[in-house]
């Protein structure tokens, strides 16, 4: 009998082991089992889930969140459900040619809110998920990491998270995501302007694409399958790169996440599928 919560700890614990922005140590502001409880979520997903991805950055999109977003899209196809990314330009021009798009506006308008209750009625989804999307702050702006107004080049997701009528997952890296607003107070100490958006189960990793390895990793145990082996990201990046993408903190067009080389990646998926006894 496997035990998933004593799993998930293990995943929990190695996902924020680099601590590059601060993730291990509001760490303890969440119960424990959170990549369990988000994995039983998406498990009994058998029709559409939204998956909302795509950081601003400049005049493009960052590569940190669709790695994961991609990543995560291919595994549920794979456990029978069907996913859509929802993100606005430049993001969503970007994938529509090899991935079910759900494009949004981008930018501050009166719409918003009509604009997710028409998606959420259209695909009436059985779980919505953010990964490294920007959430609304308090203000309802949005910033970077750096705390520069970013609002005129977002698109809003968090509509769709708080009018959503099934589970909401969040996954982030930073505190300036949507979900983050679950651990408002623990983010106090960070030098960032946080979201206030909140979700049903929010999901932290030193890297927001680890986040969604973690799932899958979950995932994995559940059916019995290794849904991390065929994960590439140096694959994912090279295609990424082809379409504009830029490192989020570098903010150059080059083959990396928040500033690390793939190999860091592909060390996380190898990690993971050894806690999994999968490797």
């Amino acid at each position: 009998m496997v035990d998933g919560a004593a799993l998930s700890l293990k995943i929990e614990d190695a996902l924020v082991a680099r601590n590059p922005r601060g993730m291990k140590t509001v760490q303890q502001a969440l119960q424990t089992g959170y990549y369990l409880r988000a994995a039983r979520i998406l498990n009994k997903c058998k029709g559409h889930v939204l998956i909302g991805t795509g950081f601003p950055v400049i005049d493009t999109f960052e590569t940190d969140g669709p790695v994961g977003a991609i990543a995560l899209y291919n595994a549920l196809e794979t456990l029978g459900a069907t996913p859509i990314i929802v993100c606005g330009p430049p993001v969503s021009q970007a994938l529509m040619q090899n991935y079910r798009v759900h494009e949004i506006r981008v930018g501050e308008h009166q719409e918003r809110t009509l604009e997710a209750f028409k998606a959420l009625y259209h695909y009436q989804p059985d779980a919505v998920l953010s990964i490294e999307r920007p959430g609304q702050a308090a203000d309802g702006g949005y910033y970077n990491m750096r705390g520069e107004s970013i609002s005129a080049r977002t698109a809003c997701f968090d509509t769709f998270i708080n009018n959503a009528k099934c589970p909401t997952i969040g996954i982030g890296d930073g505190g300036n995501e949507i979900g983050m607003g679950n651990i408002a107070d623990a983010l106090q100490g960070l030098n960032i302007v946080p979201s206030a958006t909140c979700v049903d189960e929010l999901l932290i990793a030193d890297v927001s694409n680890w986040g969604a390895y973690g799932i899958m990793a979950m995932l994995s145990v559940m059916n019995d399958i290794d849904l991390l082996a065929s994960v590439k990201p140096r694959e994912i990046l090279e295609y990424l790169s082809g379409l504009g993408s830029v490192d989020g903190v570098t903010r150059q067009n080059e083959l990396t996440e928040d500033g690390l080389d793939p190999s860091e990646g592909e060390a996380v998926l190898l990690q993971l599928r050894q806690i999994i006894g999968m490797a």
